[in-house]
């Protein structure tokens, strides 16, 4: 874990990767959550068997929005903020799926500070989050992520 006392630190952070968060895994459990809650149920996510038979992944796989989804957690894990006594997400501006996530795989999170500009009461951060599976050379997912710090 990663504490930054002060938003001024975290300007001087910019341009490097600054934390690595805790691996998470993806069952299939999940997977079938994340299907539920937002009613995208394609069969590359839920069917075990038939994913095993003509998926040309071998098996079922996460959403990419599952793993986006998964940027806040990843971040809480691995960096905080002694002065921040609220952050919120203000949006992303990038975010690109470049590997699938197979059911069964453990992800993390390195994080970097793109940029901290001041707002009213706090600071504006681009982060960007490199999300990687576990045993493979390729990340699965690389997203900006704008928040909002508030002292």
């Amino acid at each position: 874990m990663r504490t930054i006392a002060t938003l001024a630190e975290l300007k001087t952070l910019t341009g490097q990767e600054i934390a690595v968060s805790d691996w998470t895994s993806i069952s299939q459990e999940r997977v079938q959550q994340f299907a539920d809650a937002t009613g995208d149920q394609q069969w590359i996510h839920t069917d075990v068997e038939r994913s095993r038979a003509e998926s040309p992944f071998g098996g079922t796989v996460a959403h990419g929005f599952l793993t986006l989804s998964l940027l806040p957690s990843l971040m809480e894990s691995a960096v905080t903020m002694s002065d921040v006594k609220m952050a919120v997400n203000y949006g992303l501006n990038k975010v690109r799926f470049m590997a699938p996530v197979l059911v069964g795989s453990r992800l993390r999170g390195r994080i970097s500070v793109l940029g901290v500009e001041d707002i009213a009461g706090g600071a504006q951060v681009i982060w960007q989050v490199t999300v990687e599976r576990e045993g493979s050379d390729k990340p699965v997912c690389v997203a900006e992520l704008i928040s909002r710090r508030y002292s």
